[in-house]
């Protein structure tokens, strides 16, 4: 059985880390977009002739890596926060329907 008390502190933890959450959002969606713009500007820094050739560049250039790295960085924070938030949610979604059942019993 899920406690009073165990609701209060997740529902207390949803309410208490909405601004964290979209700070991690926005994060995540910022390294998405940072990744496009560090390749389109490597891309079009190269000298090569074919689109193949710049391409591969500016995947291979440690500016696009750090891009990536900050992206996977992001996506990480963003999906634990995502999952925490989902947990703390099927805590009280039990504890309602433990509530339920129990009320239905008496």
């Amino acid at each position: 059985m899920i406690a009073d008390d165990e609701v209060e502190k997740a529902l207390h933890w949803l309410t208490a880390n909405a601004k964290t959450a979209g700070e991690l959002r926005g994060a995540r969606v910022k390294a998405e977009a940072m990744l496009k713009h560090v390749r389109a500007v490597l891309f079009a820094q190269c000298n090569a002739k074919s689109a193949a050739e710049r391409e591969a560049w500016a995947y291979a250039h440690a500016r696009y890596s750090e891009a990536v790295e900050a992206m996977s960085n992001a996506v990480t924070a963003d999906e634990e926060n995502r999952a925490l938030r989902e947990a703390a949610g099927m805590r009280i979604d039990v504890w309602r329907t433990q509530s339920s059942n129990t009320r239905v019993k008496l």
